[in-house]
C-alpha cells in the first residue's frame, strides 16, 4: 500500500457523494477508508450505491462523529456537505492536520461581506476565507503547499468560468455585455425532499429558477472580476430541466473589437491545449449533454453573430462529475503529484 492515500467522504449518500464514493472506491492511488451518513450509518455502501457491486459490501457508512474523525490516520476529507455544515467539520479537521477538498459553498468566496449578501448568513469562518485555494484546475494551479484547504466550484460557475475567463483575461470581450442562459438536470437541486423536485412536478417541465441573484452569481462574478482585472457583473439565468444530470450553458458576449471567432479559439488552445477534460469543438459544433454525461470532461464552442455584434458561447458538462465530484478528484490528482485523469477515465 506504499504511496496510497487514505481518504473519507463526509456526506456520502447525497448524489455528489455517490459520485465520488464511485470514483475514490477504484481508484489505483487511493484507500477509500471512510464514509459517512447520519441516516444511513451501519449499512454498507452497496445499500446506496448498489451498482458497486461486491466493492460496495466492503466498506459501511458510520456517524460522522467528529472527534473520531480528527482522531482517525485520514489524511483527506472530501465534504459532500451543505453550506454552512461543512465549515463545522473543515475547520476541526484542518486543525488536527488534515487536508480539504471542500465541495460545498462555504469557502469558495473570499468576501465574508458577499457571503452574507447570497447565503443569508454570517460565513461561520471568515478568517478560513484568504487561506482556501479556488480549485478550478484548469484556471487555477492548485498545490497542497499553498494550503490544505480546497474550495471546489460549483457546478454553473464551472460552466461559465471555462469558456469566460481567458476572454476576460485577454481583453477580447466588454466586460459590460455578458448575458448567461444555463440549463442543469434535476439532480443539481440535490437529493433533499422536495415537493417542486417530485416527478410529477419536473417531468415535461422546464423554467428558470433563483432569479434574478442564483446563489452561484456571487462565485461566478467574484472569479471573473479577478480575471477581469476589474468588476464585473452580468444577467445569469438559471433553469431546471427534465433531466437526470448534465449542464449546459450559452453565453452571449460582445466583442471588444472586430468579430474574429478565429481570436476566441486561439485564446482557449493557449490556455487548455494540454488539458484533458477540456475539448474545444469545431466551428459548427455545439456541446451537448448527452456528450459528457457520465465523463470528466467540458465541451465548449463559439460562433459568431454577425446580425447582433455579438460571439456566442457553448459549454456542457456532467453537473456531478467535473461540476462537482469528478473535478474534485481532478483537484487531488494534481495536488498529489498523480496524472491528472487517473481513476476519471
Amino acid at each position: 500500500m506504499a504511496n496510497i492515500m487514505k481518504v473519507g467522504i463526509i456526506g456520502a449518500s447525497g448524489y455528489t457523494g455517490q459520485e465520488l464514493v464511485n470514483l475514490l472506491i477504484r481508484h489505483p492511488k487511493i484507500d477509500l477508508s471512510m464514509v459517512t451518513s447520519r441516516a444511513h450509518a451501519g449499512n454498507p455502501l452497496s445499500s446506496v450505491v448498489p451498482k458497486l457491486g461486491h466493492k460496495g459490501h466492503l466498506i459501511s457508512f458510520v456517524n460522522p462523529v467528529l472527534p473520531e474523525l480528527v482522531q482517525s490516520d485520514i489524511e483527506l476529507f472530501f465534504l459532500a456537505l451543505p453550506h454552512g455544515t461543512a465549515s463545522e467539520y473543515a475547520i476541526a479537521l484542518l486543525d488536527a492536520g488534515k487536508k480539504i477538498i471542500d465541495l460545498s459553498a462555504d469557502f469558495r468566496l473570499n468576501s465574508p461581506t458577499l457571503y452574507k449578501e447570497f447565503y443569508g448568513t454570517d460565513h461561520p469562518a471568515p478568517q478560513w476565507l484568504p487561506v482556501a485555494q479556488y480549485g478550478l484546475p484548469e484556471l487555477h494551479p492548485v498545490s497542497w503547499q499553498k494550503s490544505p484547504l480546497i474550495a471546489s466550484p460549483g457546478c454553473y460557475p464551472t460552466s461559465i468560468l471555462v469558456p469566460l475567463a481567458p476572454l476576460l483575461r485577454d481583453k477580447l470581450i466588454d466586460e459590460k455585455e455578458i448575458i448567461v442562459h444555463s440549463i442543469s438536470g434535476i439532480s443539481g437541486a440535490g437529493k433533499n425532499a422536495s415537493e417542486r423536485l417530485l416527478f410529477c412536478e419536473r417531468n415535461e417541465s422546464a423554467g428558470a429558477y433563483g432569479l434574478p441573484k442564483h446563489r452561484h452569481l456571487s462565485e461566478i462574478e467574484e472569479q471573473l472580476s479577478e480575471f477581469a482585472g476589474q468588476s464585473i457583473t452580468l444577467s445569469f439565468h438559471p433553469h431546471l430541466a427534465p433531466m437526470n444530470r448534465g449542464l449546459c450553458s450559452t453565453i452571449s458576449v460582445r466583442p471588444k473589437s472586430s468579430l474574429a471567432e478565429s481570436k476566441i479559439r486561439q485564446c482557449w488552445e493557449n490556455t487548455y491545449s494540454n488539458r484533458p477534460f477540456v475539448q474545444v469543438l469545431g466551428q459548427g459544433q455545439f456541446p451537448e449533454t448527452g456528450s459528457v454525461v457520465g465523463t470528466n470532461r467540458i465541451d465548449i464552442s463559439v460562433s459568431e453573430d454577425a446580425r447582433m455584434n455579438r460571439y456566442i458561447l457553448c459549454s456542457a458538462e456532467d453537473n456531478l462529475l467535473k461540476g462537482a465530484g469528478g473535478q474534485a478528484v481532478q483537484t487531488m490528482n494534481l495536488c498529489n503529484g498523480y496524472a491528472e485523469d487517473c481513476g476519471l477515465v
